[in-house]
């Protein structure tokens, strides 16, 4: 856990935040700032910085946690109903990538067409 990382303090319940899904290795809330009809948020509960950090050059990856947090956000996406009609998945990597919190997460965005304004 790191001390000054938003979404450790939601893990650990420091900020509460209702979940939609939680299991022994991850946590799933709704984002604050919404981009589709529905937005949400598949956090791993082991603080992890980033995509980059989990694929490093050198040493060991977390491929297994990456593996089941995309088949976590499949199952929220059930949950949701957002399947069969269908949902996007996006893991920001890095300042130019638009990752603005430095902990590991993917966003589940649905609800419906995603090209069209959901306003």
């Amino acid at each position: 856990m790191a001390a000054d990382c938003i979404f450790c303090k939601i893990v650990s319940g420091a900020i509460p935040s209702p979940r939609v899904f939680e299991n022994e290795k991850f946590i799933c809330i709704r984002d604050i700032r919404p981009q589709a009809k529905v937005h949400l948020l598949v956090v791993p509960k082991e603080h992890v910085p980033s995509l980059d950090e989990a694929f490093p050059a050198s040493g060991s990856s977390r491929a297994a946690l990456v593996g089941e947090m995309i088949e976590a956000a499949t199952k929220i996406a059930r949950q949701e109903k957002l399947l069969p009609g269908g949902f996007r998945s996006v893991i920001n990597t890095g300042k130019d990538g638009g990752q603005t919190v430095w902990h590991l997460h993917l966003h589940i965005l649905g609800g419906g067409p995603l090209h069209e304004d959901f306003g």
